[in-house]
């Protein structure tokens, strides 16, 4: 296997304190690969071996309830850790991890988790504040189901996706990768129906702009004022 150059990882704030020769080190044991758009990283339950940073790309974290039905958890962007089942102690991976768009993943075996958190303190330091993160972020949701009506969930949880994956565009900031509305009812406990109902009239007040899976936000401050449950006008 060829050994990958450091300039891949370089320029992410996790690592841009380090050395050429450090960076080389830290690489030693990662292997990068490409997935395909619908293609699994890994699956939930899945015996976890490695830990994963996306380099280029969308992964659409899934779980799927004993039952059977399938919910979207959140979306991983480029530069972010993922599947760090080692830093929680755990045997398996708590949910799956599939490419929303064609992906190029960083794969370092278990065993070198403690060796890269000694010889990047920033990568450290940056895979803990992930996790508490989206360990807050969770509870939030939580909170969210049990409190606010579904027209706040939504607009909060398009919010939250435009503030972590926004490109800005000449309509507005639009979420960068496909997602159905299919995909923004799981993961507000809502329903296709509802969800299709709230984006055209928000798209009729001049909120959001629809396309085939892709929404922009064109008022993002209209909808804040939904998301907190206030009027717009």
């Amino acid at each position: 296997m060829a050994r990958l150059d450091g300039s891949v990882i370089a320029d992410l704030p996790a690592f841009e304190e380090l050395s050429a020769d450090a960076l080389r080190e830290i690489l030693k044991e990662a292997k990068s690969s490409r997935y395909e758009k619908g293609a699994e990283v890994f699956s939930q339950a899945e015996r976890a071996t490695a830990f994963h940073l996306l380099l280029s790309g969308h992964i659409r974290v899934v779980r799927t309830s004993p039952e059977g039905h399938q919910v979207v958890a959140r979306y991983i962007n480029e530069g972010e850790l993922f599947g760090v089942a080692v830093a929680l102690n755990r045997d398996t991976y708590p949910a799956s991890a599939v490419a929303a768009v064609d992906c190029v993943v960083l794969t370092w075996p278990n065993s070198a988790w403690t060796d890269l958190v000694q010889k990047a303190p920033r990568f450290g330091a940056a895979a803990y504040q992930t996790i508490g993160s989206r360990l807050q972020e969770t509870q939030d949701q939580v909170m969210e189901m049990a409190t606010e009506q579904v027209e706040q969930r939504i607009a909060r949880t398009v919010l939250r996706l435009v503030q972590q994956s926004g490109r800005k565009t000449e309509d507005g900031i639009e979420i960068d990768f496909p997602i159905t509305r299919q995909e923004i009812a799981e993961m507000t406990g809502s329903t296709l129906h509802t969800v299709s109902r709230l984006l055209s009239a928000w798209e009729n007040k001049g909120l959001v702009k629809g396309g085939r899976q892709r929404v922009t936000v064109t008022d993002p401050h209209g909808l804040m004022l939904i998301a907190e449950h206030q009027k717009t006008r």
